[in-house]
């Protein structure tokens, strides 16, 4: 069966603390409901400054599903690592993990904007070095055992619930990215469809001496919106789904590879372009794609809107998906 995925980034560029307030309810909301209905995973992100409110605590967010919720994993993927305090984080993580008996991933990439770093006062150049500094913070915090952290000695507890560590994946598009994790031993969450680099991470893993793995984009990958009338949606709805996709492509350069980088102008664009799809539940299950990405709130939609997709694919797609005889596949992030 397909990787099932419900993303959340809580986008909405004419918010009101009220009705962000009740956009933040409604996703956890939504969150039990695919919980209850058998979806793999929400996924959130993180991003700082952002007009339109783009989320940027992820963790926090988490949390509150894991509240909300029994079995259904929570992906951050991905934060941007060198903007956090390793021994902070290697705290939140392992409480997070407790306390959703193991149901966190985290992708660690080092993000793509400056204006991130700048507002926080970290240098961009420095950001590989931050990046290593991280995640051999992290994995050597969640052992429980004292070690010496910049010059001084440290201890990180409570220890996680999973072992040896909690699922930490290294994210990115670039080659050292791909060395950063083989050298750890971790595994690698390319940001788009990149074979080339699935080898490069393989040969250094076998340089190094470890063991690790992949999990990538498929070749086609779409953001989904259920509905019974796609014409209806994409007239009354596809503005939600154009900002956002205009957003993310204002952020990217020539150097960012992404699975669902877009370059539309227009609602039309858009929809000819097929990153962002609306579909009825039979064209759902048509697309035969290795993972199903649902986006019910994407762009600011209005959270009815989100509601019917929500259900239309929780009641009309996943009971049916066993029978069409799709193959696994892998979440992209």
């Amino acid at each position: 069966m397909p990787f099932t995925v419900v993303r959340f980034n809580l986008v909405d560029p004419r918010a009101t603390p009220e009705s962000l307030s009740e956009r933040y309810r409604a996703a956890l909301a939504m969150a039990a409901h695919a919980d209850a209905h058998g979806i793999d995973t929400v996924q959130t992100e993180e991003h700082h400054g952002v007009e339109n409110n783009w989320l940027p605590s992820p963790f926090t967010f988490a949390g509150a599903v894991f509240g909300a919720t029994e079995r259904i994993a929570v992906t951050v993927s991905a934060i941007i690592g060198p903007l956090h305090d390793p021994l902070r984080l290697a705290e939140d993580i392992a409480v997070l993990d407790l306390l959703s008996g193991g149901r966190l991933v985290t992708v660690a990439g080092i993000g793509y904007r400056p204006e991130e770093y700048e507002e926080r006062g970290v240098d961009w150049g420095r950001r590989g070095r931050l990046q290593d500094l991280l995640l051999e913070t992290l994995l050597t915090a969640w052992t429980g055992e004292p070690f010496t952290y910049r010059g001084r000695t440290v201890r990180v507890t409570p220890r996680p619930f999973t072992r040896p560590h909690p699922l930490l994946l290294v994210g990115g598009s670039s080659r050292a990215a791909a060395r950063r994790a083989a050298r750890l031993g971790l595994p690698f969450f390319p940001s788009a469809h990149l074979p080339e680099l699935e080898v490069y991470y393989r040969e250094r893993c076998a340089e190094y001496g470890t063991e690790g793995w992949t999990t990538m984009p498929a070749e086609r990958t779409s953001l989904l919106h259920l509905s019974e009338d796609p014409d209806r949606t994409w007239a009354e709805h596809g503005e939600h789904f154009l900002h956002e996709a205009r957003t993310y492509a204002s952020w990217q350069s020539k150097d960012i590879r992404s699975a669902v980088r877009s370059a539309a102008t227009t609602v039309a664009e858009l929809r000819a372009e097929g990153v962002y799809r609306v579909v009825t539940p039979d064209e759902c299950l048509a697309l035969g794609l290795e993972s199903l990405v649902l986006h019910p709130l994407c762009g600011g939609m209005p959270v009815e809107e989100g509601w019917r997709s929500l259900r239309l694919f929780c009641d009309g797609v996943l009971p049916r998906l066993g029978a069409q005889g799709l193959g696994p596949g892998q979440f992209r992030g």
